[in-house]
């Protein structure tokens, strides 16, 4: 059984930087190809993947919108993972998840039912 704690979310004004944090615990299936990823979730609007990492050589992938701006990265234990968002701006403001899963073809495929309860972040002009 997995499970993620979120934390590090808040209110920041346009041009802000703010770095979530998910902790991870507990053992997958054991198949290794595990991935972290960061989703985010504005009201009225459908889940959209942000960034994810893949825990067997770090390679990390994201989304449009948060190239150049966002990174993603886990620490050596691969129980952390870590989004650094910088430059942020209003259509940033989500609740943002983190989620694991699987990864394949440089995509990470959340688990079902391996996600976070998430952290609000704010982005106000």
């Amino acid at each position: 059984h997995v499970q993620l704690v979120e934390s590090g979310g808040g209110s920041v004004q346009v041009g802000g930087s703010l770095t979530l944090s998910c902790a991870v615990s507990g053992n997958g299936d054991g198949s290794g190809y595990w991935c972290t990823g960061w989703f985010r979730q504005a009201p009225g609007q459908e889940r959209e993947g942000v960034a994810a990492i893949y825990s067997g050589d770090g390679s990390a992938i994201y989304t449009d919108s948060a190239k150049g701006r966002f990174t993603i990265s886990q620490d050596n234990n691969k129980d952390m993972t870590y989004l650094q968002m910088n430059s942020l701006k209003p259509e940033d403001t989500a609740m943002y998840y983190c989620a694991v899963g699987h990864w394949g073809g440089g995509v990470c495929y959340p688990a079902a039912g391996y996600w976070g309860q998430g952290t609000q972040v704010t982005v106000s002009s």
